[in-house]
């Protein structure tokens, strides 16, 4: 690395790993006198057109002095970043901060010359636009503002780089170049751009493991058991379209086939190419068969083999060493310690697990980070969705085991748009990039229903994650307001995940409820009160009802207006037998189908048989062998619209047809298929009650982000001014809390008027203060253990004149000691209203954070607060007041007079913008925010300041450091 005195040190920070546009991944690093020998091999490697592109003219090659200025940087103004497969480079870029008349420059000036040069074998892979982001925000941090490039007209790749980034340009046209020149500032449209392209290359990066043509089993036992042995057998018992290749070093030489399978000694071996190469070796012959998959061309592996990071130190230095080398090749990681990975499409039939069957084909993606889990999670959906209530299987599935790299985002990634998949439900033990992952599941819930577990709270061995500093409950707020159904158990994830698979989206909270059992009707309506829901009275069949009244009254209640969901309750009859299961089956269903766009459960009482005729009702199609539950559902094509199938004829009819209705709040979600309309049925009313009451808020949810809210701009603001005081400050030091005149002057820059509070350490220094303030006037404690505690007794309040305001500073120092000990402060009165909080904090993970509730022991001792995650929006302020608890004080509760909401929403969305314009504010406290019928006084306020990190999430595209 360089290291003369003229050069800053190594910027180690500016490297990164990126996922390219087709999958593939490349380290992006900065370019260092030791990479001589690489620039000379890398150009050597370019054609004569990329070169001519480059530099204008002929340039068949470097001469020792070009070497030398592409190689020596001083990583200021002057910066080369170089994109890397195995160590070799694959691209170029570099930048040199001009002045004016483009002369060399440095220091003040912002503005910089950038170049490329990209190997041509690695065109169209993305390359150049992954090198632009990264280059960027190296521009940004060392001062630079905008870039200048100079193109040939005939170099369309390179313009369409530079027009597809989202930045503003100017663009000119002289002496046969094209002059290109635009800012660098993030804008909407540079992170829409960054971020479209994200979601496209992780989305290909999983689906190379999720669907390879060719996967290499590597470790497969010559004798059966073992793990590689049994993973061979899973993936070619499950059907597996592809090619299958066995792979072990000690097969016999000459030995071409294992069990029916091509087997060879080595993967260098195989003829053709290898998509995904299922690792079964102990871990320290791991590297060595990681090197021959990377030499080979393989694209991904899924790492079965365990002493990794869940063993020690030693093995988690092993884990880090093992993506290390498989990013450097250009591979990702599925593991390691993993269960493995699955595909039920008709085209792939992919079992690469240690789970002995492929699951039922379906709509439901699943991911678990815990083998144990997911293996839990495939059982309950195989009893609960086949010959239960229903064929509703699984797309796709994968256990990432120590999640070193392919995590629960780049599923989502995936998910997002697979046509194969509805609903996504994720079991998280840990959550690497809650920033990312708010962001990422906030766009897939809009399409599609997301639901999550998330484990117990400690780390398991292995899992690299950011430390978070906020509480379990908040996160678990922002997760809901990010459209996450957040359920607390394995169960309930199973009971949601079914409903939102099999029936459309409820309209409203209200219940209609129906069955033969007043007893279980009242424990349903008790559930759905307790769970937030509206439901009706419910009507009672009586113990008598005929499959003919189930029909009747379930077909009443689709076609009113007056529910927006039907639960039935049903008992057994006694006398009964498989035959009155089957006809009340056939009735719910055609009734169902009859009056589709709204939800139906099904609440039974120990009747197996009701549940499995429900199943058999459902299908009523053509059916093929298959739908026993080991094969594949009958399809349309993905992006074709799927005609339902002839409804079961209603009780006393001879046919029935189901019109084509889609669900309300079903907009944008994949094409629902005829098994979709299966009536999902629970063994308690609780459990199906949850599952609606998770389905009702994300259909609110989804509703209202249909409609997003706005971030005001609020013309008195002045984010350079505070920009300048930000800065001047920060210059004493690297973190400090703000004096309570600096804390005035900041937030008064954003419109945030606080109350002057004027030190009183004697009763003459009070009066003082009370005479500059102007009667009525308050005394306060502003010691820690008194501060913001009125219950205490360390204010008072109403201090009319001085007499008054000497009497109460005696009975303060009578009751807590010195003043010294006191800390008292005078304030003018604030007029009456309710005492609320607001404050931001900067998370590690979760980014900033905006909270507010009611001010008050009681409060915190509950938990009462609101959360969202920074920029917040009007219709997020308007949100929060109103989602504690304790709302009823703002609006007029018990008669009092409602409070200024508008004001306080105001206020809000004031702090909002001043953390996000201002990374450097990494806390602010407003505490007490009285809010009266008229206004608002912020009658104490705290603010910290600290350096902020060098990059954001505005930053350019990265996989996780390791």
């Amino acid at each position: 690395m360089q290291s003369s005195p003229d050069r800053q040190e190594y910027p180690a920070h500016w490297e990164a790993d990126v996922v390219l546009r087709d999958g593939g991944t490349a380290r992006i690093r900065p370019i260092t006198a030791d990479d001589a020998g690489r620039m000379v091999s890398f150009y050597e490697q370019v054609s004569d057109e990329s070169k001519y592109f480059r530099f204008f003219a002929p340039y068949p090659r470097l001469s020792a002095k070009d070497v030398h200025r592409f190689t020596h940087h001083d990583f200021v103004d002057r910066v080369g970043l170089a994109a890397t497969v195995g160590g070799e480079f694959i691209a170029t870029v570099r930048y040199d901060r001009i002045g004016p008349g483009g002369m060399p420059a440095s220091g003040a000036a912002d503005e910089a010359e950038v170049a490329f040069l990209v190997q041509d074998a690695h065109h169209g892979r993305g390359v150049a636009s992954a090198l632009l982001e990264h280059i960027a925000a190296v521009a940004r941090e060392r001062g630079i503002r905008r870039f200048v490039a100079e193109v040939l007209p005939a170099n369309t790749k390179m313009i369409k780089v530079f027009t597809d980034a989202g930045y503003t340009q100017k663009r000119s046209f002289e002496d046969g170049v094209v002059h290109l020149e635009f800012g660098i500032e993030p804008t909407d449209r540079s992170l829409a751009v960054q971020r479209a392209r994200e979601q496209r290359a992780e989305a290909r990066s999983v689906r190379r493991l999720l669907a390879p043509g060719a996967v290499a089993v590597v470790g497969t036992g010559r004798a059966p058991g073992g793990v590689g042995r049994d993973v061979l057998d899973n993936i070619r018992d499950a059907g597996f379209t592809g090619r299958l290749y066995a792979v072990n070093r000690a097969l016999p030489e000459g030995q071409r086939e294992l069990d029916g399978v091509p087997a060879r000694r080595s993967v260098r071996e195989i003829e053709g190419p290898v998509d995904l190469a299922v690792i079964a070796v102990p871990a320290e012959q791991v590297p060595g068969v990681l090197a021959e998959c990377g030499e080979h061309g393989v694209q991904g592996l899924v790492v079965l083999s365990a002493g990794y990071a869940e063993s020690g130190p030693e093995g988690l230095q092993r884990q880090r060493e093992l993506v290390r080398q498989a990013r450097a090749y250009g591979m990702r990681i599925v593991g390691p310690n993993a269960f493995g990975v699955m595909n039920t499409a008709p085209g792939v039939r992919l079992n690469a697990s240690l789970a002995p069957a492929l699951p039922r084909p379906g709509r439901i993606g699943v991911f678990a980070q815990s083998g144990a889990i997911g293996v839990a999670l495939l059982a309950r959906l195989h009893r609960r969705g086949g010959g239960v209530t229903g064929v509703t299987g699984v797309s796709t599935f994968v256990s990432s085991g120590n999640r070193a790299d392919v995590s629960g985002n780049d599923l989502m990634q995936y998910w997002y748009d697979d046509p194969d998949t509805d609903v996504v439900l994720m079991y998280l033990e840990t959550i690497g990039n809650p920033r990312k992952f708010t962001r990422l599941a906030r766009r897939t819930a809009a399409v599609k229903p997301l639901v999550v577990v998330q484990g117990a709270g400690s780390v398991p061995t292995g899992h690299a994650v950011r430390a978070t500093r906020l509480p379990r409950a908040t996160v678990s707020a922002l997760l809901r307001q990010a459209g996450v159904m957040r359920v607390d158990t394995i169960t309930e994830l199973v009971d949601t995940g079914l409903l939102l698979a099999r029936q459309p989206l409820p309209a409203g909270p209200r219940v209609a409820i129906l069955g033969n059992s007043e007893s279980l009707g009242l424990l349903t309506y008790d559930a759905c009160l307790a769970e937030g829901l509206k439901p009706l009275r419910p009507l009672d069949l009586t113990t008598g009802a005929s499959a003919d009244d189930f029909h009747a009254a379930l077909t009443k209640a689709l076609a009113g207006d007056e529910c927006d969901a039907v639960v039935v309750t049903v008992i057994p009859a006694v006398g009964e037998g498989a035959s009155g299961d089957t006809a009340l089956a056939e009735a719910l269903q055609s009734a169902a189908w009859q009056v589709p766009g709204k939800p139906v459960l099904v609440v039974h009482v120990e009747l197996g048989g009701l549940a499995a005729a429900l199943s058999t009702a459902a299908s009523t199609g053509p059916r093929t062998d298959d739908d026993t539950g080991t094969g594949p559902e009958p399809e349309p094509t993905p992006g074709t619209t799927a005609e339902p199938a002839p409804a079961p004829p209603a009780p006393g009819s001879t046919t029935a047809t189901a019109p084509g209705a889609t669900a309300p709040g079903a907009t944008g979600t994949a094409t629902r298929h005829v098994h979709s309309r299966l009536i999902p049925a629970y063994p308690a009313a609780e459990r199906a009650v949850r599952a609606l009451a998770e389905a009702v808020t994300y259909a609110q949810w989804r509703a209202d982000a249909a409609v997003p809210g706005k971030v005001p701009d609020h013309e008195d603001v002045d984010e350079k001014g505070a920009a300048t005081v930000i800065g001047t400050l920060l210059a004493r030091g690297q973190g400090l809390t703000l004096s309570d005149e600096e804390t005035c002057e900041l937030l008064g820059r954003y419109g945030i008027d606080v109350h002057r509070a004027l030190p009183a350490a004697t009763p003459d220094a009070a009066a003082e203060a009370a005479r500059t303030l102007g009667y009525p006037v308050a005394l306060k404690a502003t010691a820690p253990h008194l501060r913001h505690r009125a219950d205490l007794g360390g204010v008072r309040l109403e201090l009319a004149d001085e007499r008054e305001l000497r009497r109460a500073y005696g009975e303060l120092t009578e009751l807590f000691g010195s003043p010294v000990e006191l800390r008292p402060v005078v304030q003018r009165m604030a007029p009456r209203g309710v005492d609320t909080v607001v404050r931001a904090v900067i998370d590690p993970a979760a980014g900033a954070v905006l909270s507010f509730g009611l001010a008050g022991a009681a409060s915190q001792l509950l938990g009462d607060m609101a959360h969202r995650l920074v920029p917040v929006t009007d219709r997020d302020a308007a949100s929060m007041i109103r989602s504690v608890r304790t709302a009823p004080l703002l609006f007029g509760w018990r008669g009092s007079a409602p409070v200024d909401s508008a004001a306080l929403e105001e206020l809000l969305l004031r702090v909002s913008r001043l953390v996000d314009d201002h990374p450097e504010v990494v806390a602010v406290s407003l505490e007490p925010v009285v809010v009266a019928q008229h206004g608002l006084s912020v009658l104490g306020a705290t603010v910290r300041l600290a350096r902020p990190p060098a990059r954001d999430d505005l930053g350019p595209r990265t996989l996780p450091a390791y």
